[in-house]
């Protein structure tokens, strides 16, 4: 009975996302004419920007949270009669894709940060709108990502807490689709560059890199989006290509990356190049005409005002960014922690080991040779086998001894650029490969590669070649994810089909407690001493008041 109704919930946000990816189709097809798997990503960006915006004045409960799937579910079937020839073959795909996910979905042992910050952060969402200062309340809190606000509203009847991880399942998902489809319509037109092959190397990278999805947090499912956006760029450049359909689709995949993790800001250097096309086109007008550029917009303005809410700065933990004047700004503390992020990324810091003087540790190079004993080996090392074995595979597969002149445009050279200086960003301030180095890395080598093989186009046995690496990959998918979970029952002793939940404890549910066990002492300070709890500027008692508390308290 509890697998069924997690499949059914699960079936029903889907069909919702649906529901408002073909209202969108249908009500902005003469300003955003995109592709169907575009609009259903699309509407995940839409999912998090209402969910900002209703942040701040109501908790995403049962209700609210009902009426916004149950809109999606009354758009799906008042239009998908009428769209039913147009989205047959879609369905068909999301139908298989979602179906092998399901696996994915199924699990037992979440990821170290699950009970740390995500899993309390998402629930906070649930239980209480915007409260002023939280960042003060758990160090986590000061980081935001709009994954958690998309969980937020996957908090159910019956189902309640138990898909906080459906956010990943969904960008994995369509992320899937639009590069199958995009697959299949360069096949279909009998375009077999560098940007097929790219496109090719990131599906089978995301299944068989990114297979278990507990691993996944805020870092994996913007680094599965950052290949599509350098496709979609490379894609720019093609001939015969509608500009402002891309410009579109860069917008939905921008607003995803950026909020999903601070960082990933910087990704914004991608626009320079697409700046020179948009003046060279004269199409600058042509945003104010874009539904999903107000979305962009409006997600990006809506995330700078929670970061600012919870720790007065707009992006914590750079210190330039915050406001020493509010009264719970972590001005002081933003430095403190920059230089934390910087010291466990470059290997100075972890579980069981941290160095003697981090300040000079991780200035300039210093941390280098450090961190290729600590980091590099074996970690960066093993993945850059992995991916050299995937290309080696994907070589032998489409070689051939005819070999084509390839004229390489000076546009692909300057975004292949661009990806350089992210590199050596990632490299020089925060070397993990969570933290978008496992796309940085690939991408650096998939590029000329890709370049490299689409010289050697033998059309014999294509389309089969094709399938059956993407099958394989599927496939190795699935197998992984079996594995995992027979290895969970047998740990964990998870019962997949009576109870197929992830586990939870009371670590998950601290911060909640931690905020009555504060309101508490609050009510008894207004019991004990009228007059020093009136010092709290008058205000009404109110979680958004927490950080007053705090600064009595202090």
């Amino acid at each position: 009975m509890n697998l069924a109704i997690y499949i059914s919930y699960y079936i029903t946000i889907i069909a919702s996302i649906i529901g408002y990816g073909l209202f969108f189709q249908k009500i902005f097809k003469n300003t955003i004419d995109i592709e169907f798997e575009y609009n259903l990503l699309g509407s995940l960006l839409f999912f998090i920007t209402i969910s900002f915006f209703t942040h701040f004045f109501f908790n995403h409960g049962y209700f609210h949270n009902t009426i916004i799937l149950l809109t999606g579910v009354i758009l799906f079937i008042l239009n998908f009669s009428k769209e039913k020839k147009k989205i047959r073959i879609y369905i068909k795909y999301i139908s298989l894709i979602f179906g092998i996910l399901i696996i994915a979905l199924l699990t037992h042992k979440t990821h170290d940060d699950f009970p740390f910050y995500h899993f309390p952060y998402t629930y906070y969402l649930t239980q209480e709108n915007l409260v002023v200062g939280a960042g003060q309340l758990v160090h986590a809190f000061r980081t935001p990502s709009s994954i958690f606000y998309l969980n937020s509203l996957f908090y159910l009847p019956i189902i309640e807490y138990f898909l906080f991880n459906m956010g990943a399942i969904l960008i994995l998902g369509f992320s899937n689709l639009i590069l199958i489809f995009k697959l299949k319509d360069d096949f279909k037109s009998k375009i077999y560059d560098f940007i097929f092959f790219l496109s090719l190397l990131s599906f089978l990278f995301i299944n068989i890199f990114f297979y278990r999805i507990a691993e996944h947090g805020t870092d994996r499912s913007a680094q599965i989006l950052i290949f599509i956006l350098f496709i979609e760029v490379f894609t720019l450049y093609r001939k015969s290509i509608n500009i402002e359909k891309i410009f579109t689709k860069i917008f939905i995949l921008l607003g995803l990356i950026i909020t999903l993790k601070a960082f990933y800001v910087l990704y914004l250097l991608i626009l320079i190049p697409i700046l020179f096309e948009i003046k060279k086109n004269r199409l600058f007008l042509n945003f104010f005409k874009n539904f999903y550029f107000y979305i962009f917009c409006f997600a990006g303005f809506f995330l700078i005002l929670i970061n600012i809410f919870n720790s007065g700065c707009i992006l914590y933990p750079v210190s330039i960014t915050c406001f020493a004047n509010l009264d719970w700004s972590l001005f002081n503390e933003a430095k403190s922690s920059n230089d934390w992020y910087e010291q466990w990324a470059k290997a100075g810091a972890g579980p069981n080991h941290r160095v003697d003087d981090p300040e000079n540790y991780i200035k300039g190079f210093n941390w280098v040779s450090n961190w290729m004993e600590m980091y590099f080996f074996n970690k960066v090392s093993d993945f850059i086998l992995g991916l050299a074995f995937l290309l080696i595979i994907v070589f032998f597969t489409f070689y051939s001894k005819n070999k084509s002149h390839i004229k390489i445009k000076k546009q692909n050279y300057i975004v292949y650029l661009v990806a350089l200086i992210l590199l050596f960003e990632w490299f020089y301030n925060h070397p993990s490969l969570r933290y978008g180095g496992y796309s940085l890395v690939a991408l650096i080598l998939f590029i000329p590669f890709s370049l490299y093989i689409s010289k050697f186009i033998s059309i014999r046995f294509f389309k089969k070649k094709i399938i059956f690496l993407i099958v394989f990959s599927l496939i190795i998918f699935a197998g992984r994810n079996v594995n995992r979970i027979n290895n969970e029952v047998q740990k964990y002793n998870y019962k997949v089909l009576s109870y197929p939940f992830y586990y939870l404890d009371q670590v998950h549910f601290r911060v909640d407690k931690y905020f009555n066990s504060m309101l508490i002492n609050y009510q008894n300070c207004v019991k004990i001493n009228e007059t020093n709890c009136k010092s709290l500027k008058g205000l009404s008692l109110s979680k958004k008041n927490i950080y007053y508390i705090l600064k009595r308290d202090k």
